[in-house]
């Protein structure tokens, strides 16, 4: 339809309400206009998207009528919606503390960083000659984790604190000496939710917890120990002699560590710490109602093969040049399976570089200024009460004061702070104390505020610039012990010493930001990650302090307009999936995974059938089902797939048949991994049910089956959502994410609860997943924008143009490159497989060199060697228009014209651009050029690239060379240059 036509069209439009537009998102969302989406139906024979649907996916599974959701909205509306709800919300101004704490995040980060696609719309950097910047920016991220904690070697994030500290517990499982000891130690004043993970984890792993009070460390037999530095009441202690106990028994010690406060307290690495863990929030990341944040993992440089998650390396490239790569773990959980160190493969890398970012702008300089202006204030807050006889239980601190109270005065002080709209730590109140946390938004009238609550009197009357004056006098700090003072310097590296201005700041940003390639510049054709696109007004409500700056641990009852909004994407995620129950805790879809099978776990265990401990999983699952399964105490056992791709029935029948009394679940993804919609999957669930066993179907590629089919419905029992796929958080470099659960009845009883924050459905013995208790909850607006926007019509639209998108790009593609694996009628569900093994085999190009040719024409590489070794996965998404899928089919036909010279002999096999690529503008500009094709070969393959060219800034990056000569820190100034 030309653009004449369109306007005649619109202008037949018969009564006002047409004129809102409401549907109008659908077309921002979805690439391919109706003229286009008729172009495409054409290649494949097909007249509507309900034929291409109805040609695809198996009749038993298909649903029969719309969502029971709501109709589309315009932009404008559901923000006016979204914003109208949150008013009713009076969180307050919270002292709470407990690992989340307020803070400023610099605006020149906050706009160019957190609000910007060019850094929130990358991938994971499993590329990194195109990812160099983001992966410098993490580099410099361990690099401050390694000065603050005083360790030797720190991984690129995690997902939160009392994640960390589990994981903490688990290395020292791995590392400990002792392998026939199974108990873990545990300080009674570590923060309530870290204790609360670490049950669970133990739980699953089959650890015993025994949670004591420090000084009885060596009454017990451990196989490791976890502290909080400083602890729940706000001392700071010097921990060198337990840890010497410790070690002593061959222990190992895991300590919490609060990041702002190691700014003035000596390092837990300086006192013997094994590990170090902790969270970066109050490094200039919103609080969020409990996140999304980067937690940190730092340990002894020979433990790094133990490490969880994903460390950045140096390595160099083709040239010999410097370059940034993911280290050793890098595809762990598809390598190692049961076997690996954790189910996390991606955390919080945006935030984690929000994090060191705010470290570099501030310096080390900056830093103590605002560490010591928060001790400072608290100094005076405590001065304050001493002199009015109030009794502060920790003599020493740094931001956290505990005082006790009487029963009257502990009643007063509630209701003074609620008139003030203040929270407190109210936690141990049964026990006559509150605590109080400081922070770097809090000012001498926020002092006077807290005077009056604590004191009932009027602060005015107290001369707090006198009593300053005498703290000053005192020295340094009379507040922190004279051996916890710290001595030693951090952030020495220039890195943190240059960009104090905002002009380099914003120059810094821009470099790093120009040398990733993201969805701003081109389709990310990522199999089984759905990288589509993430509008802007989803976007837009992370940055309202409605949502970002609330403490996780505010009463219920003061966040109505938060519950409404959580409450909300929980009902329409549950008709969705067609489940009864929404768990929205797990704070990524590897932890969503592991919530689900815990719950399995608890349903099983509460009718009886602990023996049940087996679980299947297909050979092309995900690498995190197996990690999961391991992790809560699963016997992993594989089931074989056919020729086809299919889940072989037969051996999947002989093996829940075998294992009839241990079965407790199968996990499968669906459409599976390889693509396609299976036609038994109905009786694949059926016959687990059969024997016993739970189904968990793993929601990686939800994105097929929205208003199309729902995992209720098929028969599982249980699915994770990634959020972060689907429903259009982005992926942000590598996290954040969100992996909330649907659930069946029976197993909402089993859901993860919270010990702070005790949620109603779930049992209350139930322990957490997550640190808080809606996980990363201030990332939630996003989908919910994206479901309201796009209503019931728009969400089926969309899963119809994602299966379009896919069959399009398959039929193109399949006279110049083998489909591996297709459905009914020829068809495959929202990826494709392209088989590369037998151009290897006939031409040496493998699947990494076209991977990297790719980049040569601006795009992302699809999923390389999963779930098939030598292939490449394609996930277009419905977001991409057709004139992009074309850009990318040409491509993809011009690299096959490539390999074709290398296999007639027209082009050295060892010497051509496939095997150099990809190509930087070093190679073009400066390096002599004695390759036998042209440069104009090289680096502008394809025509359009004239006019808009992305150029990877490094060559190929030296994998083997990294992980041998493994460099996890900042590297030299001039290598910046």
């Amino acid at each position: 339809m030309n653009t004449q036509s369109k306007i005649e069209k619109s202008a037949e439009l018969e009564d006002l309400k047409s004129f809102e537009n409401a549907e109008e998102f659908i077309g921002r969302h979805i690439g391919p206009d109706d003229a286009e989406i008729g172009e495409m139906l054409g290649e494949l024979g097909l007249e509507s998207l309900d034929a291409l649907v109805t040609s695809t996916v198996p009749a038993n599974i298909l649903l029969q009528e719309n969502l029971k959701l709501g109709s589309a909205m315009t932009e404008n509306m559901a923000l006016s919606e979204l914003k109208t709800m949150m008013a009713d919300d009076v969180p307050g101004r919270s002292y709470i503390g407990l690992g989340y704490y307020d803070t400023f995040t610099p605006t020149v980060i906050l706009r160019n960083v957190l609000e910007n696609p060019g850094w929130y719309t990358s991938y994971t950097p499993y590329q990194p000659e195109i990812s160099q910047g983001r992966l410098e920016c993490l580099l410099n991220f361990q690099q401050m984790v390694m000065d603050l904690t005083g360790m030797e070697i720190a991984n690129a994030s995690l997902l939160d604190e009392a994640t960390a500290a589990a994981e903490g517990m688990a290395l020292a499982k791995r590392v400990c000496k002792k392998k026939q000891c199974n108990l873990f130690f545990v300080d009674k004043n570590c923060f309530p939710q870290t204790i609360d993970l670490i049950k669970t984890r133990a739980s699953g792993s089959g650890y015993e917890i025994v949670i004591d009070n420090v000084a009885n460390i060596d009454k017990h037999d451990v196989f490791g120990a976890m502290f909080q530095y400083p602890n729940i009441e706000g001392t700071p202690e010097d921990l060198g002699n337990y840890i010497d106990k410790l070690h002593e028994q061959q222990a190992i010690a895991v300590v919490a560590a609060d990041i702002m406060s190691l700014v003035l307290l000596k390092a837990p690495g300086e006192m013997g710490a094994d590990v170090v863990v902790g969270t970066t929030q109050r490094f200039g990341v919103p609080m969020g109602y409990g996140g999304p944040h980067a937690a940190y993992f730092a340990t002894r440089d020979e433990y790094k093969r133990s490490i969880p998650g994903r460390m950045i390396g140096v390595s160099i490239d083709a040239r010999g040049k410097p370059a940034y790569r993911m280290a050793l773990q890098t595809r762990e959980q598809h390598i190692r399976r049961e076997k690996a160190n954790s189910n996390i493969c991606t955390a919080q890398a945006l935030l984690a570089n929000i994090s060191a970012l705010y470290a570099m702008y501030h310096g080390p300089v900056g830093l103590k200024r605002i560490a010591s202006r928060i001790h400072r204030l608290t100094a005076i807050l405590a001065t304050a009460l001493n002199k009015h006889g109030i009794k502060i239980v920790n003599d020493s601190f740094f931001d956290t004061l505990t005082i006790s109270l009487s029963d009257k005065a502990l009643a007063d002080v509630k209701n003074r702070a609620d008139t003030a709209g203040i929270n407190l730590f109210m936690g141990n109140a049964a026990k006559g104390s509150v605590g109080i946390s400081l922070d770097e938004c809090c000012d001498l009238k926020d002092v006077s505020l807290l005077i009056w609550v604590i004191l009932g009197e009027d602060a005015s009357k107290l001369d707090l610039v006198a009593l300053d004056g005498e703290i000053t006098a005192q020295g340094e700090s009379a507040f922190i012990p004279q051996n916890l003072k710290r001595a030693s310097a951090f952030l020495e590296h220039p890195i943190f010493n240059i960009l104090q201005s905002e002009t380099e700041m914003l120059r810094y940003l821009k470099r790093m930001e120009n040398k990733d390639l993201s969805l701003t510049h081109s389709m990310i054709p990522l199999g089984s990650c759905t990288m589509k696109l993430n509008a802007t007004s989803e976007m837009i409500p992370i940055s309202w302090p409605e949502f970002n700056s609330v403490h996780p641990f505010v009463p219920v009852d003061k966040v109505p307009g938060y519950q409404k909004m959580i409450a909300g994407l929980e009902s329409m995620l549950e008709e969705i999936l067609g489940f009864d129950g929404i768990s929205s805790q797990p704070n990524s879809g590897a932890q969503g995974e592991y919530a689900g099978l815990l719950a399995i776990r608890g349903y099983l265990d509460s009718k009886g059938q602990q023996a049940r401990n087996v679980c299947l999983i297909p050979s092309s699952a995900h690498g995190t089902n197996p990690a999961s399964a391991q992790m809560v105490g699963m016997k992993v056992v594989i089931v074989a797939c056919d020729e086809l791709g299919n889940i072989d029935l037969e051996d999947l029948k002989a093996k829940a048949a075998a294992n009839a009394d241990e079965l407790a679940a199968l996990m499968i993804t669906y459409p599976s991994t390889h693509g396609v919609f299976e036609e038994a999957v109905k009786e694949i669930c059926q016959t687990i049910h059969d024997f016993g066993g739970q189904v968990y179907m793993d929601g990686a590629n939800l994105n097929a089956q929205v208003g199309v089919t729902r995992p209720g419905d098929i028969g599982a029992d249980v699915s994770h959502v990634n959020l972060h796929k689907t429903f259009c958080i982005p992926h942000g470099g590598g996290g954040p994410g969100m992996g909330p659960i649907g659930v069946k009845a029976h197993l909402i009883p089993f859901l993860a609860n919270h010990s702070v924050i005790k949620l109603e459905d779930p049992l209350a013995e139930n322990s957490a997943v997550s640190a808080a208790p809606w996980g990363s909850a201030s990332i939630l607006p996003i989908s919910w924008m994206y479901m309201k926007m796009m209503g019931w019509q728009g969400l089926k639209k969309a899963t119809e143009v994602a299966m379009l998108n896919a069959n399009y790009i398959a039929r193109k593609l399949e006279p110049h490159y083998p489909i591996l694996y297709t459905g009914k009628n020829g068809l495959v569900a929202h990826e494709c497989i392209i088989d590369l093994r037998p151009l290897k085999a006939a031409s040496g190009i493998s699947e990494e060199d076209v991977a990297k040719r790719l980049m040569d024409f601006g795009f992302h590489a699809p999923t390389m060697s999963f779930p098939v070794a030598g292939t490449l996965m394609i996930e277009p998404t419905e977001s991409e228009s057709k004139i992009e899928l074309d850009r990318f089919i040409e491509a993809m036909i011009l690299i096959r014209q490539e390999i074709a010279a290398v296999q007639s002999g027209e082009i050295d096999p060892a010497n051509n651009p496939l095997k150099h690529a990809p190509h930087t503008l070093r190679d073009i500009v400066f390096e002599e050029w004695d390759r036998p094709y042209s440069k104009e070969q090289g680096a502008f393959p394809a025509p359009w690239l004239i006019e808009a060219k992305y150029w990877p800034t490094v060559n190929r990056v030296d994998n083997v060379y990294g992980d041998r000569n493994l460099i996890c820190s900042c590297p030299p100034l001039e290598d910046y240059m």
